[in-house]
Order: structure tokens, then C-alpha cells, then sequence
């Protein structure tokens, strides 16, 4: 059975250097914080009601928001211990104020009892769409979106190709690498479950020509479990693995401007999120933990398995520290992360990397027309307009000009020879708008 077609190419975009330093390290676990700060915000949907108050115990897994909305997803404990806050805090990646819980551990990491499918194999698509909400599953393939959402598109949208997403675009980043490598019979059957919901004709694995290790492992896997599954090998380019360029890439669909992968009846899910679809339903496992790449000017580089909220100082303490070249933190990878202000920002759902590098201030200037970032844009937009409008506040403009396509690669501030931070400016602009059309 040929499983590994031809390799395929990015059309837009730039080379940048991998730097995959840590693509051969072991995953780790990372040792329980003393507190974590979960953001009640985080992720798209319905707004969720808290159902703890300070001074409550909780258990790790123990759920401590929730909706009765279809579009949400609960949020739960990711260590045991005592809620000490309910509160407001900074938001790392927007600088906007968020709904936070802390909780302070007891150290001794007591899980609610779990309760997994009883009958994994014979469950049905509701079971599974269930399952995969109470645990609180979110895919981070492009932007955070809930991961029971996207496996029940609109009725008038046929599915018929499932595209899981192990590209991992970003430079330094290995998380996803090293989850192919050592979680490869949850990710395969995390997204048989998909399949199972889905019924598509065609299933992809696209892996990034740089990882021939977990295409191998991968191959090997799906032949021993006979998974109809191909594995699309895609030549290293930047920002190929963006949901709408892969789909572009693998089976040359375009989605059009304001339209959805499901418009061409296409659902991309990233492997980490496989894995945690596997373990919603067959461990009956809350998604509270991800793999990091912990990397850059630090004592000792690591992958790790990380719960949510624990503090990014925390990480970067246990990796060794900061060696003394090394002066600002990102959340993400060099492309698309965010510089953190704050050590004590906690690590999100959609946190892959946190990297320390050496950094010089970089004044930005006034645009000066070249055209750069147009021609490098894999969305074909016109970047430069945002931080126009963004630095008079006129955002329903930067709607307008099709910002809710933007999907925040960085290209366009990498090729800037003004070293304008674009993709901040589109971030901004985004909240802003998002905050708008909540208020109407």
C-alpha cells in the first residue's frame, strides 16, 4: 500500500533557518507548579459560568467553568490544591485585561476519577462530540477553536478530507516533532476518531520534509494498525502549516477571502490535538497539559509536558535558566510568539515554545511603501494598512481590508524593512473589533 505520496511545496512565503535544536530531545514532564492562573478567556465560544469560589479545594481534572452552550468548552483544574483568586489579570498576548483563576497546589496532584467511554470502539459520533467537549479539547491550528466544534461543520458543508496538521511551522519549535515521535498510536487514533465523525474520503498526514524520522515512525504505525491514511511529505517553508496555506498545499483548494476550510469541505486538526481527542475518550482525560519546547539562550534546552497555567518562569527556571547573552522571552516561536513582560505569564492552551533569545531594540519606522509585505503575504492581503489604521483607531477599517483573514504568520513584519511589528498591530486590531461585535 503506498502510503507516502509525492512531496509537495509552499507557493508563497519566505526560507527562514529551522534552528529545530531540540528535535532529538526526549519529552519531559515538567515538575508541578506552586500555583497556576487559568484564564477563563481563552478560548472562542460562549462565555462559560465559574463554578468555584475562593477558598474551594479542587481536584486536578475537577472542572471549574462551564456553559450549557454547545459552542464553549469547560475549563478545568490543572492541579489539585485551593482557589485563591478569582480575579483580573494582564493578557500576555493582547496586554488586555482577562478573567483568571489561581490556584494554589497542595503538591500531591489528586485527579478526580476518570471516567473514559466504556465501549471506545463501538461509540457513536454524539458520544464522541460529548466526550471531546467535557474534556475541554481546543485545536490550536492556526487560531484556537474548539475541538467538538469543528467536528460537527454546518449540514450544508460535505467533508470529504481530513488534513492533520504536523508541519510545525515555526522555527525552534519541536513540540509537535516530538509528539509524532512519542505519542504516535494516540495521534493516529485520535484522528481515526475524527474520521469516525466525519466520514471524509481522504485522510492526510502533512509532515514537514525536515521530520523524516516521525514520517517513518508515523508510516510505520499506520501500516501495523491499517489506518487508510497517507502521509503528504511538504518541502520546509515559512508559513506553510497555517491552516488555509495547507489546505492550498495538499489538495490545492483555495478558501476564499471571509470563507472557511469547511467551504471546501476540508478540517485541518493539529497532532497535538489528536492526542488529546484520543485521550478524552479513552482515558477519559480533560485537555490540562501539552508539550513545550523549552529552547534559545537557556542553561538546558528541553521538550516538555506542561499543565496549564504554570508560570513561564517556571520552565525556564527548570531548563536551566537564562544564560547571560539571553534578554527577552517569547511565548511561541520568533515568528508569530509574543515578548513577555511578565515571568509569571502563565503557559496556554495554544503555548508550543517558550524561547529566550538575544534581542537589540529595533526602532520602527514610518512605512515607506515598498511593497514587501504584499508580496510575501500567503493570504494576499495588503499588511501595511493595518498599523495605519490601527494608530488612529479606525479598526472597522482594518475590517474592511479583510483582517479577519490575517492569520498572524509574521512574514510580512520579517520582511519589513521599516521593522514595523505588523502581526501586533493585527492583533490589536482584532480584540478591539471582537470586543465591538460582542457589545452589539
Amino acid at each position: 500500500m503506498n502510503i507516502r505520496l509525492d512531496k509537495k511545496s509552499l507557493r508563497y512565503g519566505v526560507e527562514l533557518p529551522q534552528n529545530k535544536l531540540m528535535a532529538q530531545s526526549p519529552i519531559e514532564l515538567a515538575p508541578l507548579p506552586e500555583m497556576v492562573t487559568i484564564p477563563l478567556e481563552e478560548n472562542v465560544g460562549a462565555a462559560s459560568e465559574t463554578l468555584v469560589n475562593k477558598g474551594d479545594k479542587v481536584l486536578t481534572g475537577q472542572k471549574i467553568t462551564d456553559s450549557d452552550e454547545f459552542d464553549s468548552v469547560p475549563m478545568h483544574a490543572t492541579v489539585s490544591g485551593e482557589v485563591t483568586s478569582i480575579t483580573t489579570a494582564i493578557n500576555p498576548s493582547t496586554g488586555q485585561a482577562m478573567k483568571v483563576i489561581a490556584i494554589t497546589s497542595d503538591g500531591e496532584d489528586k485527579w478526580v476519577e476518570l471516567q473514559p467511554c466504556p465501549n471506545p470502539e463501538a461509540i457513536s459520533s454524539e458520544e464522541i462530540l460529548k466526550a471531546v467537549r467535557e474534556a475541554g479539547v481546543v485545536d490550536a491550528d492556526g487560531i484556537t477553536s474548539l475541538a467538538h466544534v469543528k467536528l460537527l461543520p454546518p449540514k450544508d458543508k460535505k467533508i470529504d478530507t481530513v488534513i492533520l496538521n504536523g508541519y510545525e511551522w515555526e522555527p525552534y519549535v519541536t513540540s509537535d516533532h516530538r509528539v509524532m515521535l512519542e505519542y504516535g498510536e494516540k495521534v493516529l487514533s485520535g484522528l481515526n476518531i475524527m474520521k469516525k465523525v466525519l466520514s471524509p474520503v481522504n485522510v492526510y498526514v502533512a509532515i514537514g520534509d525536515n521530520k523524516e524520522d516521525a514520517m517513518d515512525s508515523l508510516e510505520e504505525l499506520i501500516v501495523k494498525a491499517g489506518y487508510d491514511f497517507k502521509i503528504t511529505p511538504i518541502k520546509a517553508g515559512y508559513p506553510l502549516g497555517d491552516e488555509k496555506t495547507l489546505i492550498k498545499t495538499v489538495v490545492n483548494r483555495e478558501v476564499l477571502i471571509g470563507g472557511l476550510a469547511a467551504d471546501v469541505g476540508v478540517v485541518v486538526y493539529n497532532v497535538s490535538t489528536a492526542k488529546a481527542i484520543h485521550e478524552a475518550i479513552y482515558e477519559g482525560k480533560p485537555y490540562i497539559e501539552r508539550v513545550v519546547t523549552v529552547t534559545g539562550t537557556v542553561g538546558n534546552p528541553k521538550n516538555l509536558l506542561v499543565r496549564f497555567g504554570t508560570p513561564v518562569k517556571n520552565l525556564i527556571e527548570y531548563c536551566g535558566g537564562i544564560t547571560e547573552e539571553g534578554s527577552e522571552v517569547i511565548i511561541g516561536g520568533p515568528m508569530t510568539g509574543i515578548s513577555q513582560f511578565d515571568p509569571d505569564s502563565p503557559i496556554f492552551s495554544d503555548t508550543n515554545c517558550v524561547l529566550v533569545k538575544v534581542s537589540q531594540p529595533i526602532m520602527d519606522m514610518d512605512c515607506i511603501s515598498c511593497g514587501h509585505c504584499i508580496e510575501v503575504c500567503p493570504m494576499k492581503l495588503m499588511p501595511t494598512l493595518y498599523p495605519k489604521y490601527v494608530k488612529v483607531g479606525r479598526y472597522n477599517e482594518c475590517a474592511t481590508a479583510y483582517i479577519d483573514i490575517c492569520t498572524e504568520c509574521g512574514v510580512c513584519a520579517y520582511t519589513c524593512p521599516a521593522n514595523i511589528p505588523i502581526v501586533q498591530y493585527v492583533r490589536v486590531a482584532k480584540k478591539e473589533l471582537s470586543r465591538r461585535m460582542g457589545k452589539e
